[in-house]
């Protein structure tokens, strides 16, 4: 297993607390006045230990980063989970931990946080629509949470499943993917120190259109695969289904690793638009598995990675 991936950037680094706070405040208040809304985490803070994980990178600010995401459960457009997934109940939530594992069972958030030390991680985000960001999640490491629950040894894959909320989910009542929303990992990738459920952003509690309570994080994959607001993560000997590879087989594949030299059939993946850079902004090129290929490119030694995409 590759070791812990460390950079020079510290929490120093990051926009500070007092500006992002600032910013969210002038836009909610222009955003109130038009008759609109962006839904916001609680303003406490989550106590979350400050990493040196990043590369040098300056994260998204909170407006964009909660305001600007794909959450077809909530809409299409890129503002339509800001506007509706406010009406989403977030607690209690629990989380179904099933299959090849010692210790199945419903956990809350409560059992699934306790003992957990939480780490503030910037991670590079790229969507597969080649616009990216660079986020300071706040989580914990996925193998801590399957080491507690005992993976089985025949296990070889993690399957994930998102909330289905039909009556505040527009999305879902629109039918615009096969609903549950459901992901999955090979177990090694699920137990990579990398992978994390984050929990925040910018050490607040991570607002809804982002995924809360609870998603996962692979940053050397496109952003699809992260699912959001997870309630079941099972273990198991078979590749699982994925809502996009299921939805068009020929665009997403099951690894969907960020992969420059690999375009998707109906645009280049050799360069990526830096949200928050402008209209005019220069496209940056895009890093093979989005810059952290020291860290994961020996998970897929001896793999041809324009079959297995």
């Amino acid at each position: 297993m590759a070791g812990r991936y460390k950079s020079p950037l510290t929490h120093a680094d990051v926009t500070p607390k007092a500006a992002w706070l600032n910013r969210r405040q002038i836009i909610a208040g222009a955003m109130a006045a038009g008759g609109a809304s962006i839904a916001s985490p609680a303003l406490a803070s989550l106590g979350a230990r400050k990493t040196s994980y990043g590369s040098g990178l300056e994260p998204n600010t909170f407006e964009e980063i909660t305001s600007y995401n794909n959450f077809y459960e909530f809409g299409v457009g890129k503002d339509d989970p800001a506007q509706n997934a406010g009406a989403m109940q977030t607690s209690p939530w629990s989380v179904v931990i099933d299959g090849m594992v010692d210790r199945p069972g419903t956990y809350s958030m409560d059992q699934i946080l306790e003992g957990q030390t939480l780490e503030e991680r910037i991670y590079r985000f790229r969507c597969v629509e080649a616009w990216s960001m660079v986020i300071p999640w706040v989580g914990f490491e996925l193998a801590d949470l399957l080491d507690r629950v005992g993976v089985q040894s025949g296990a070889r894959y993690v399957a994930f499943e998102t909330a289905v909320i039909p009556e505040v989910m527009p999305g879902v009542r629109r039918r615009v993917l096969d609903f549950p929303y459901v992901e999955g990992l090979r177990l090694d990738e699920a137990m990579h120190p990398l992978t994390i459920m984050a929990t925040g952003i910018y050490d607040e509690p991570i607002p809804n259109q982002n995924g809360a309570p609870m998603r996962l994080v692979v940053p050397w994959k496109y952003g699809f695969k992260s699912i959001k607001s997870i309630v079941r993560i099972t273990l198991t000997d078979s590749e699982p289904p994925t809502s996009w590879n299921k939805a068009n087989a020929r665009e997403y594949g099951f690894y969907s690793n960020v992969n420059p030299t690999v375009d998707h059939p109906r645009w280049s993946q050799a360069t990526e638009r830096r949200i928050g850079g402008g209209l005019f902004a220069a496209r940056q090129e895009t890093l093979m598995f989005n810059g952290y290929e020291n860290e994961v490119a020996g998970l897929y030694e001896g793999m041809d990675l324009s079959v297995n995409y």
